[in-house]
Order: C-alpha cells, then structure tokens, then sequence
C-alpha cells in the first residue's frame, strides 16, 4: 500500500488534532477522579508496605517531605542505568548550573523514553489479550436439563483466571474455574498452561481425584516459583442434578436450594506446590430451581473507596435474593451489586463467576 504524504502540514486523516483531543480531555468531567486514582496507584507502586506504614505515623509536614524523598528515590532506582544517569545530568544542570532549558529538554527526553517503552509493553499486552480471549469460551454450554451462565473480567490487560467448558462426552458437561496466584503475564500463561492441562486430561479421567492428582504433578513440574492455582472443576450429566466436584484449594462453591444456602466443604490443597498432593471427589445433588455459584476471589474482594471489601458475608446475604432467577439473570444483578459497591475505584483482582441452575 502507498501512503501519499501531503506538504501541508496538517493532521493525518483519521488521527485527530491536538486541539479537539484536549478540548474532548477537558470535556470527561473525570479529570480529579481520574488524577486521584492515579496519584494512589503512584503511592502504592513506588512505596512498600513498610514504607507506608511509617508515613501513617509521622506528622503532616515530616509525612510530606519523606513521602517526596521516597518517592524521587524509588522513581530514580527504578530507571535503566542510562536513565539514571541523564536524570542525575537533569539536576545538576538545573539546579547547580541553573540551565533550565538544557534541565527541561533531558527531563523531556526521559519522558519519552519511557513512554515509549509503556506504549510497546502495552502493544504487547493487548497481543496477550487478544490471544487469551480467543482461548477463552465465547458463549455459555448447553446441557439438557441445565442452565449455565460464565463470566469473566481481567483486573488489567491479561488475567489469571480461568473460566471454561468442555463436552467431556456426549451427555457429560465439565466446567471449570481457576484462579492463578498473582496478575499480569505471568499468571496469564500459567493460566493458559492449566486450561492446556485441564483439557487434555479431563476426557480420558473417570475420577476426578485422580484427574487433581495428575494435574498437580504437572504444574509442580512445569509451573513457575511462587505461582500456584486454585481450581473448581465441576461436571454435570444431561437430564441429571448430581454435580461432580473437584476443589483444589478454592473458595468452595455456594448452593441456593429453596430458601437454604449450602456452602460446600473446604477442597484440599492448591495446584502446584506439593507434588504429592492428594485429592477428593465431592458432590452435590441440586432440584429443579437451584442455583450454584462458583466464583473468584475478586468477588468479595472487591474494594471501594473506603477500603472495604465486598465481602463474603454481604455475598451471602444477597443470595438468597436470587430465588427464581435464571443463570444468567442472578449473574447481571450479583455483577451489578458488585460495580454499585466499588463505585469509581478499579477491580484490584480478575473477577470471575459461573453461576448453573438445574432447570425441571
């Protein structure tokens, strides 16, 4: 393709000019949401929890100048050795030699720098992204006699969580939900490295401790230091309410039957870190109009400005709400009251659910 390149200077079609993108800035209304958010996540990246403890303590005006003391320092430590050096070369000429231009220009230039290194890690997150999706299901199973509903939503570009469903046999449904220790790209592949593992060993397990047995060895093989999984696998028979479950080290999945909410017992140790790990089978027989929800940490973990979590406590008490609801209608309002909750803070975790209801 040829690219005809104009000699007047003006924005390129289609790429919108520098005076409408700030006037459209200015016109959001976000500007102090946004700057306060900003400003915490600074405060949270560049300062350890040690760090932070010992600002609680001091006074206002001590408080602020070794938060700008810790802060230039950790910013300073955290750039690549020539970086360091030209921002070192930034204070001498602008305050020692007060070349202030010369001072702006170097700063300037480390700006860029670094932008331009977040905008090709950010290219390359929104490869993994992509990728990931496509690995993940892009419509709910069916099953005769069931009705399911899957969700799942990344805390940033690439998650590890896993969401999935497979048709174990013609008449054997297995839906699983996993959630990997940490964020980011590592905890995206191991993720990947569990769905991998899950549906190659699935359809030949007849039981499912066997099948949380042989999944372990192979992460604890193949897995990464210090990053391990939880897993609920669940599989469901066509025109049949018993729910076969493994629970690898997860929250246990809730049962809304009637007016009874059923929280199933604790599962054995996460995937992983114990090679010799063992595990059980458990069960669940649901009727016709009841509900199980499996769901991820980042559900009651949500936060919101306050510093509260949703909480497992508020979590049951909503359920049972839920009575007459399908699948994927109990899944809208539990997401609902989640998003009302946090109001304009960010997800801090993946939050994923899977929510099946044993229909008549």
């Amino acid at each position: 393709m040829t690219i005809k390149r104009s000699k007047r200077k003006k924005s390129p079609k289609g790429d919108p000019k520098f005076s409408k993108t700030i006037w459209g800035d200015l016109r959001r209304g976000d500007f102090k949401r946004t700057l306060r958010r900003d400003l915490k996540d600074i405060y949270i990246f560049y300062l350890d929890e040690d760090k932070r403890a010992r600002l609680s303590d001091m006074g206002r005006i001590r408080r602020w100048i070794y938060l700008t003391v810790w802060l230039l320092k950790s910013m300073f430590l955290k750039l690549t050795p020539a970086r360091r050096i030209l921002a070192l070369a930034t204070v001498v000429v602008f305050f020692i030699f007060h070349y202030h231009v010369v001072g702006f220009l170097i700063l300037l230039l480390i700006l860029i720098l670094e932008l331009k290194d977040k905008l090709l890690a950010h290219e390359e997150l929104a490869t993994g992204h992509a990728v990931q999706s496509a690995l993940m299901p892009d419509r709910n199973p069916i099953l005769s006699g069931w009705e399911t509903w899957l969700f799942t939503r990344p805390a940033n570009e690439v998650g590890g969580d896993l969401v999935d469903y497979l048709m174990v046999s013609e008449n054997r449904l297995g839906v699983a939900l996993g959630d990997v220790a940490g964020k980011g790209l590592g905890a995206a592949l191991l993720m990947a490295k569990l769905q991998a593992t899950l549906r190659a060993l699935a359809p030949n397990s007849d039981s499912l401790a066997e099948l949380g047995a042989q999944i372990n060895i192979i992460l604890c093989r193949d897995g990464l230091p210090e990053r391990f999984a939880s897993l609920v696998y669940l599989e469901l028979e066509q025109d049949s309410g018993l729910v076969r479950v493994l629970n690898a080290g997860h929250l246990p999945p809730i049962a809304l039957q009637g007016d009874m909410l059923n929280e199933m017992p604790l599962g054995a140790m996460v995937l992983g870190i114990v090679p010799e790990s063992t595990y059980n089978e458990q069960s669940i027989e649901l009727q016709p109009g009841n509900l199980l929800l499996v769901y991820s940490d980042g559900l009651t973990e949500a936060c919101n400005n306050q510093g509260e979590f949703f909480g497992n406590q508020r979590l049951l008490e909503m359920l049972p709400k839920f009575k007459g609801l399908s699948a994927e209608a109990a899944g809208a309002r539990l997401l609902a009251e989640v998003e009302q909750f946090i109001g304009d803070e960010p997800y801090s975790d993946d939050l994923s659910l899977v929510l099946l209801k044993r229909l008549s």
